[in-house]
């Protein structure tokens, strides 16, 4: 509780047009004859297109969500069972943090955590930081949560993210 967050809304500009380059079809174009088992889209609850490739578009949004390109408060929920995928960026969701395991398979480290030695060492450098230096400069030398987030290690979930991906409790 003490590491929640509640979401204040992140913009929605360049995502619909980024769903379009990445196949997502209009409404006006969908006929649901010739693709019976096309996966929904929906952003902050509208339903804005189609896509056959589902799987793919989810990993290439939830890749520019760990790359900082889209906000990190940004929820992204895939329904396989329900064929739907829903974007939320609207505001008043709690969202939680939690250390991401890669899963993309082509990757060295699938199956591991993205923390590695190298994030910890930035960590501890965080400690050698003199306090009596200027809160600007002292924030931009600062690796810190904020470091942790940007580079990808820790993403940002809600309730309704939280109900399609796998969380590991120890």
């Amino acid at each position: 509780a003490l590491m929640c967050y509640v979401s204040v809304g992140a913009p929605v500009e360049g995502i619909v047009d980024f769903l379009f380059q990445r196949q997502m079809e209009s409404l006006e174009e969908y006929d649901p004859l010739t693709s019976p088992h096309a996966t929904k889209i929906f952003l902050n609850g509208v339903w804005v297109g189609i896509h056959r490739n589902p799987a793919h578009l989810v990993a290439a949004v939830q890749s520019l969500r760990r790359k900082q390109v889209i906000a990190h408060e940004v929820s992204l929920v895939r329904d396989i069972r329900d064929r739907e995928f829903k974007i939320l960026t609207d505001q008043g969701r709690v969202l939680r943090p939690l250390f991401v395991v890669e899963n993309d398979v082509k990757s060295q480290i699938c199956g591991e955590l993205v923390l590695n030695k190298e994030h910890v060492e930035k960590l501890e450098a965080d400690r050698d930081i003199p306090l009596d230096m200027d809160k600007d400069e002292r924030e931009k030398k600062t690796f810190g949560w904020h470091g942790l987030v940007n580079e990808g290690v820790v993403e940002y979930v809600d309730a309704d993210e939280e109900e399609t991906v796998m969380i590991v409790m120890t």
